[in-house]
């Protein structure tokens, strides 16, 4: 075959995911040369070789296989981004693809701006299009700054990596959560151009896998065992302080109070309320001024907490008003003087509804 442009990743767990439609979607719906690494992870590879249909025989598809008897996709990843030659690299899910010209369309981004990282709109087959990142206004394309256009919102690298850049950036290893997030934090901070392709076709994601399974919440511990690798990392040490809370700020918006959602029932919120705390003041303590710019309804989430035996229903009642978005109290910090800071919730889920509202054009 054609020596590719772009190398892609994808890497499968089970015999239930539609394997042969993201592939197909690489293969068909891209005119630039490009090669497909599918990676059998924990699974026989002759079951993959059969789900991929007459694709397995094509030029541009490689089957590779990885037995690690770890639940994580950073091993099945990394090990598609160690064997990628090609120019740049990219990723898809299993279960998703890719819309025709997504590809092409980076490409032709990746040219016009000399980006190191081209970052891909998302449609979400059920959701219509992913907010995220919610960038400035005015700057949809190019020129973009972790801090200023939030890009820590966009945890999966999904995209075009240029590897002459970023060739020996991996995910994490041995984490059971947020493996991805020191790539992408990294990715985002230290890229020297970044673009994204707001218009372009969508990479399209699915919902339609049958082999999901709800498990019990980890260890807290465990949960942010990422913030060590973050914390490490040379990169982070030289990080400005407004990259710095940039990031601290989405790590608590999201992160953190994700963790008190699925701590609720088991084993108690009480019982966590500590380990939870603590994480609050190791990422608030980066940069300052991190909590401030979190919501009223934020912030009276963590006052629960902060009592000495937090009731789980009201703060789950606390939790469900973070999620009114046009209520003063999910939209305002506290200090009104900080209202309009950019990673105040004002202004953060004003430009992910534009963005929304573009992705729809």
């Amino acid at each position: 075959m054609e020596s590719p442009l772009v190398d892609v990743t994808i890497a499968v767990h089970s015999a239930t995911r539609p394997i042969a439609r993201a592939v197909a979607s690489v293969i068909e719906g891209t005119t630039a040369p490009v090669r497909v690494n599918v990676v059998a992870h924990n699974i026989d590879q002759e079951i993959i070789r059969t789900n991929l249909g007459t694709w397995a025989e094509h030029p541009a598809v490689r089957l590779l296989s990885l037995r690690d008897g770890i639940p994580s996709p950073a091993g099945p990843m990394n090990l598609g981004m160690a064997a990628a030659t090609a120019r740049f690299h990219t990723l898809l899910g299993s279960d998703d693809e890719f819309a025709p010209g997504a590809i092409d369309s980076w490409l032709a981004l990746q040219r016009a701006t000399d980006a190191d990282v081209v970052i891909g709109r998302i449609r979400l087959v059920t959701g219509g299009p992913d907010p995220y990142p919610p960038v400035r206004r005015g700057r949809r394309t190019t020129g973009l700054s972790a801090d200023r256009d939030r890009l820590h919102y966009r945890s999966a690298p999904l995209g075009l990596i240029d590897r002459e850049r970023f060739g020996d950036l991996r995910f994490t290893e041995g984490l059971t959560s947020g493996e991805d997030l020191p790539y992408t934090s990294e990715l985002w901070i230290t890229a020297t151009s970044i673009a994204y392709d707001l218009y372009g076709p969508p990479y399209v994601g699915h919902d339609d896998a049958d082999d999901r399974v709800t498990s019990a919440p980890r260890d807290v511990a465990a949960d942010f065992a990422f913030l060590r690798v973050i914390e490490e990392a040379d990169w982070f040490a030289a990080a400005s302080t407004a990259d710095r809370r940039a990031l601290a700020v989405k790590l608590l918006r999201i992160h953190f109070f994700d963790a008190v959602a699925a701590r609720l029932e088991t084993p108690g919120i009480a019982a966590v309320a500590a380990e939870l705390l603590a994480v609050v003041d190791r990422v608030s303590a980066w940069a300052p001024g991190v909590l401030s710019v979190l919501s009223i309804a934020d912030r009276r989430v963590m006052d629960e907490l902060r009592r000495g035996a937090p009731d789980p229903e009201r703060t789950r009642a606390l939790l469900g008003r973070r999620w009114i978005y046009l209520s003063p109290a999910a939209q305002l910090p506290r200090n009104p003087f900080l209202a309009l800071h950019r990673h105040a919730p004002f202004r953060t889920l004003a430009a992910g509804a534009r963005s929304q509202r573009v992705g729809q054009l």
